[in-house]
């Protein structure tokens, strides 16, 4: 029997779901680097692959946490020091309930979806929400896009 979480939604795929095109950066990148096409293309996380082979991924927090609040230059850092290593992952044919639950297990917001080894793209906690409900405020803010920055604005906020 179906517990009340689960349902139509739940059994829908990974697949019918997912980004399909995750953008990847090599190993050797720098922060710097990556930060710039996560702003360029208005993402929050970049996987580090090299060979195709999947390494691990990065989030604007990893960069945050991991090298900005430490005090290190973000320029002299490579993606794979500051990354998260072999990220859970799933597959296309994974159910967006497992995978939800997956994301509640490992405290994640984010997953690589691998096809025969091979990164066939991404899943957020956004798209099983907008997939799940798509009416509610949290699918909502989901497709939103990130406000800009800019230097003049940031002189208003100090």
């Amino acid at each position: 029997m179906a517990s009340e979480e689960e349902g139509p939604q739940t059994e829908r795929l990974v697949s019918e779901v997912m980004t399909p095109a995750a953008t990847t950066v090599r190993p050797d990148a720098t922060l710097v680097e990556a930060a710039q096409l996560m702003r360029a293309q208005e993402i929050g996380d970049v996987l580090v692959v090299k060979d195709g082979k999947l390494l691990g991924l990065l989030t604007d927090r990893d960069i945050t946490l991991r090298a900005v609040a430490d005090g290190v230059d973000p320029l002299s850092v490579n993606c794979l020091s500051a990354c998260t290593p072999d990220p859970v992952t799933v597959t296309p044919g994974t159910r967006i309930g497992a995978a939800a639950e997956l994301m509640r297990t490992h405290a994640v917001r984010r997953l690589p979806v691998l096809e025969d080894g091979r990164l066939a793209g991404m899943v957020s906690l956004g798209d099983l929400v907008r997939a799940s409900d798509p009416g509610s405020t949290l699918a909502h803010i989901s497709r939103r896009a990130p406000d800009t920055w800019s230097e003049e604005g940031a002189a208003g906020r100090r």
